[in-house]
């Protein structure tokens, strides 16, 4: 497998929400741009239409506005809710996306989240995994045939569509599936040949099905002769970091409350089970949550290497779930204390560093004693010489 790829996955969430919109975007920006300039390779963004709480509705616009703040992060789709939109429409903007990014655009690909969004345009959940299958056909077909697709749904009508714009990247933008508990999302993936984006490891559930999600795609990318890239499957989890455990804990008491409480009571969105009443019992919900890691960066190393051996060999990239847990000024020191020792450990960038150090401490005596006498030895030839020019 490739060195692996470390990123963030924003929905965002904003809790609670009395709470000024414009300038929660704004500190959304401000994390974009701090990930891109301490090394970050990715970053995600959400599709969410209700509860107040999760305000970007349209991740690709999102990304065209921070596309040019940004120098080397690779944008994602976190994801479209594809069963909510024309699918021509969504390969049209993405080969415009892809020009504006020079190539920096991925689409992640969903059934929507939130019920509550699907309710509003008339969308049942029974409805949302088979539409989201026929879908992608649509869209795959629009994305890699010059052939005209003709086609009719309750939702949609095309009549000899085709796109006029070829992609900046080639063929086009990298696909990715999102996968919580269900196995619709590996089924597709594995039927097109896409990445895989496992949002449920945020979750207890979600990490107990990693390695069955893994083997339906598997399965599935044989029966339809696709390739099954374990580089291309991202895992999305959830941590706080700081410089001790307490810390930690004490820092997440901000938030905590008012995000479980979203959960517990807004968001439509059985998949997260969160238990208790109080922050007392919030805490001892997260301590009960073995996916969930609040601690030290030597407490994420230990948690990353445990979801690469549950996943039964690997995944390619690893995303940290973003939430509003502490004050902005915390979370970003939460993401410095990531990228500067939990990414290079397992990027391997700082091996011959640490090598080079030990090295020199085998020798550094006697090499610095040589130093010294070297010095010694000039400083007496100078004073020699100095005392025949005064003759």
């Amino acid at each position: 497998m490739s060195r692996m790829q470390f990123g963030v996955f924003i929905p965002p969430h904003h809790v609670p929400t009395n709470y000024n919109p414009t300038l929660a975007l704004q500190q959304d920006i401000e994390i974009v741009k701090l990930l891109d300039n301490i090394g970050y390779d990715e970053a995600w963004f959400g599709e969410h239409h209700s509860g107040g709480v999760e305000l970007i509705n349209d991740p690709m616009l999102f990304i065209a506005h921070v596309a040019p703040q940004t120098r080397n992060l690779r944008l994602g789709t976190g994801v479209v809710s594809l069963p909510y939109h024309n699918p021509l429409w969504v390969a049209d903007k993405l080969a415009l996306l892809d020009h504006l990014t020079r190539g920096r655009v991925i689409l992640g690909v969903g059934p929507g989240a939130l019920a509550s969004d699907a309710a509003m345009i008339g969308i049942k959940p029974s409805e949302q995994r088979d539409a989201l299958d026929f879908d992608m056909d649509v869209l795959m077909h629009l994305l890699t045939s010059d052939e005209p697709i003709s086609v009719e749904t309750s939702r949609y009508k095309l009549v000899e569509a085709r796109l006029q714009l070829d992609f900046y990247q080639d063929p086009h933008p990298p696909i990715v599936a999102a996968a919580v508990v269900s196995p619709s999302g590996p089924r597709i993936a594995g039927k097109h040949g896409l990445g895989l984006i496992s949002i449920g490891a945020t979750m207890k559930a979600g990490v107990d099905v990693l390695a069955m999600h893994w083997d339906v795609l598997e399965a599935r990318a044989k029966e339809f002769k696709q390739k099954a890239d374990r580089d291309a499957w991202r895992i999305v989890n959830i941590m706080h970091l700081a410089k001790t455990k307490d810390q930690a804990i004490k820092d997440i008491q901000h938030g905590l409350k008012d995000w479980c409480e979203y959960i517990k009571h807004t968001a439509a969105a059985p998949q997260i089970q969160v238990s208790g009443n109080d922050i007392s019992g919030y805490l001892e919900w997260i301590g009960d949550n073995a996916s969930v890691v609040i601690g030290t960066y030597k407490d994420a190393i230990e948690h990353i290497e445990s979801l690469i051996e549950i996943s039964n060999g690997g995944f390619g990239n690893f995303l940290l779930f973003d939430h509003n847990w502490c004050e902005l000024e915390t979370k970003k020191q939460h993401y410095e204390l990531f990228a500067n020792y939990v990414i290079p450990h397992f990027k391997k960038t700082n091996l011959k560093m640490k090598s080079s150090e030990q090295a020199l401490r085998q020798i550094r005596d006697p090499l610095a004693q040589a130093q010294q006498d070297a010095i010694t030895e000039y400083k007496e030839r100078h004073l020699k010489t100095e005392l025949i020019w005064q003759k």
